[in-house]
């Protein structure tokens, strides 16, 4: 979502600047500018096809309203494979974190009473051949194999025994570690989908009316492709510049009589008043004009009817703070 102004800077100076100082009979600054409002541009955070979009330009619409809708159908087919990824991840942990099964540990100890049994014959054809060398009956290639035979048989108990171990002790407790993650990683897949699709349903989260209608249903929208843009009215204000010997007799807060080309009249109050000049704009003919400095002065507006309208002209008079003061002891 992002906020942009309503009015460019030269637009709003443009027309106004020749009215910068005047002033009426009784002090009052007159000075003339154009109303600002702040837009909010309603863009989409997920990409997809704009399946509806429920609001048209001139609607008026609260917080909270849904603006448009993306189709979900490729997220919801992409959540259940993340789903289904999950429970493989959460069935693989539950098996490490139980260990083995009895009846594999069964088997091992099976191959390790085989091992044994092994062994010992070969033990003793060894000792056999051995005896049948020394008396003459027999060769050292008998022997010699025999020896290979024990040697092997020994080295496969060994190798039975320690498959037991590794079958008592479980699974190492990098190898859970590394299941978990596992799992914590699809969960954290299914709940990114999961806003994703909740994401699909774009709520307003200003009041205000829709200046302008940006995408049709049917388009297939990149994230962050804006669908509408929406004005705040209710806050609008109103930009006017003044010389620098108006600027001293001007305050934060200040009453400020505002009045539309047409004749309407409403009370406003200055909310901001600049800290720097700024020079007037090349287009101003004079060159006293041109060179002068000014300030810029916003003018909050109340406009609950939306009566004042971005880049509308307007007239704010406002009467310098001391004469202001001077009126309200002589009302006393």
């Amino acid at each position: 979502m992002t906020r942009v102004r309503a009015i460019p800077f030269l637009l709003a100076l443009a027309p106004l600047l020749a009215a910068c100082g005047s002033s009426d009979d009784d002090g009052a600054i007159v000075t003339s500018g154009h109303v600002e409002a702040t837009e909010v541009r309603i863009s989409t955070k997920v990409a997809g096809t704009l399946l509806a979009r429920s609001v048209d330009e001139g609607d008026v619409v609260e917080p909270g309203r849904e603006i448009a809708r993306i189709d979900t159908v490729d997220l919801e087919l992409t959540l259940a494979t993340a789903r289904a990824e999950r429970a493989q991840a959460a069935a693989d942990l539950s098996l490490r974190r139980a260990g083995y099964r009895r009846e594999e540990i069964a088997e091992a100890e099976a191959h390790v009473a085989q091992a044994t049994a092994d062994l010992e014959a070969a033990s003793k054809d060894l000792v056999r051949m051995e005896s049948l060398l020394a008396a003459g009956s027999g060769t050292e290639k008998s022997r010699d194999d025999a020896r290979t035979r024990r040697d092997v048989e020994q080295a496969r108990l060994q190798a039975a025994h320690e498959q037991l171990r590794k079958l008592r002790a479980g699974f190492r407790t990098e190898e859970i570690e590394v299941a978990a993650a596992h799992v914590a990683a699809a969960e954290a897949r299914i709940a990114q989908l999961e806003q994703n699709i909740r994401d699909a349903s774009i709520v307003s989260p200003t009041r205000g009316i829709v200046t302008a209608a940006i995408a049709e249903p049917g388009e297939l929208l990149a994230a962050g492709s804006p669908i509408v843009v929406i004005t705040d009215l209710a806050g609008a204000w109103l930009n006017v510049y003044v010389d620098e010997p108006s600027l001293g007799q001007i305050r934060l807060g200040q009453p400020v009589e505002v009045r539309t080309d047409g004749g309407e009249q409403r009370q406003g109050r200055i909310t901001f008043i600049a800290s720097q000049a700024e020079f007037t704009p090349k287009n101003v003919q004079t060159r006293d004009e041109r060179v002068k400095l000014v300030f810029k002065l916003k003018v909050g507006l109340s406009n609950d009817d939306g009566l004042f309208k971005p880049g509308m002209p307007a007239e704010a008079r406002i009467v310098p703070s001391s004469a202001a003061a001077q009126a309200g002891e002589a009302g006393r």
